[in-house]
């Protein structure tokens, strides 16, 4: 009689731990998440600036090649207008002396006829600088000319350069106001995201929490191996079956409630323990194994209706485990089958 007693007084007791070991759980599930969530964004959102970058990079190098050519053409002008006052001083040199030998012809005229001879070779001399005159002023409406020419290229530069600039300001402004609404996009996604999440990881909680081999960890569902498989083999087993059978409807309810735009999957992790299998055995290697099982899952879910495109599978081996230690309870910690909703 105490003895029972004694187990009604036991039977009485609350164990608040658990819940409060799930609440905790829970928080740093969704911690983890929001920081997964956010570096996914944060790529994504790296990825379709650089593509920006990439246009705005054509832009400058456009704006650098225009700018040079803008220094060719003043310099080529600076250069032709040093030339034009050469050629300036040149003519003015040119017709003081005409004026001097003008000058020189009235004396020898003036001397009398006996300087005919020298007459004649002066007014040669004068007919010569008149030549060269001329020569210096059609070259000098050549340069003008060439002046005016690049004075017109320098204004269709600088409006071009002028234009480049501007649409290089309008890029950058739709580049920032694309960053702004990426992020809100991805925040809405995220936020649907994990309210989908975490309702699907209370109905799992709901359906799966019998079960103490079956439990949470991080942002993860997590089964233990032998829940589904026999040792070394990834048949599931009918008990593994029945559990598959709860998740599967899960999951369906979860396709008829997230929206078609949101693009999710249920990740299938397969992991081993360390050791290594034995001689004989079906598969070589524990990666083959764990990935080999993580498909087995994936199968039997796709047979109980739930969507291909929203599962995937993969095998982790030895290499992510959950225990670094070598007993019998860390291995039977590593070797375990996991559950991961997440983005595409």
């Amino acid at each position: 009689m105490a003895m029972i007693g004694t187990r009604r007084r036991e039977s009485r007791r609350v164990d608040y731990w658990p819940s409060f070991v799930d609440a905790l759980s829970t928080l740093l599930l969704v911690i983890i998440f929001l920081l997964s969530v956010f570096m996914l964004s944060q790529f994504f959102l790296s990825q379709e600036i650089s593509g920006r970058d990439t246009l705005l990079n054509r832009l400058n190098s456009q704006i650098a090649e225009l700018t040079e050519l803008l220094a060719l053409e003043r310099t080529d002008k600076r250069a032709l207008e040093e030339q034009l006052a050469s050629l300036t001083d040149s003519l003015a040199s040119t017709e003081s002396e005409r004026g001097r030998l003008a000058g020189l012809l009235d004396e020898r005229l003036g001397a009398g006829s006996s300087a005919n001879e020298t007459i004649a070779k002066l007014r040669s001399e004068v007919q010569g600088e008149k030549e060269v005159s001329q020569r210096a002023l059609a070259q000098v409406e050549l340069l003008n000319q060439q002046i005016s020419a690049l004075r017109r290229q320098l204004a269709a530069l600088e409006t071009a350069l002028e234009a480049s600039e501007a649409r290089d300001r309008e890029s950058q402004s739709k580049i920032a106001d694309l960053g702004k609404r990426l992020n809100v996009a991805l925040a809405q996604r995220v936020q649907e995201l994990a309210r989908y999440r975490s309702d699907f990881f209370g109905r799992l909680r709901e359906i799966l929490s019998q079960r103490s081999d079956i439990r949470v960890v991080g942002d993860r569902f997590v089964f233990q191996s032998e829940v589904l498989f026999p040792s070394g083999s990834d048949q599931i087993n009918p008990a593994g079956r029945e559990e598959l059978d709860k998740l599967a409807a899960a999951l369906k309810e979860l396709e008829a409630d997230i929206p078609g735009e949101i693009a999710w999957v249920l990740r299938v992790d397969g992991h081993t323990d360390v050791r290594p299998l034995g001689a004989g055995a079906r598969f070589a290697s524990n990666w083959e194994l764990s990935a080999s099982r993580a498909i087995s899952v994936v199968k039997y879910l796709v047979s109980r209706g739930v969507d291909p495109a929203h599962l995937v599978a993969a095998g982790f081996g030895e290499f992510q485990p959950l225990v670094r230690e070598n007993n019998d309870d860390a291995w039977a910690q590593n070797r375990r089958i996991e559950l991961k909703l997440t983005e595409r």
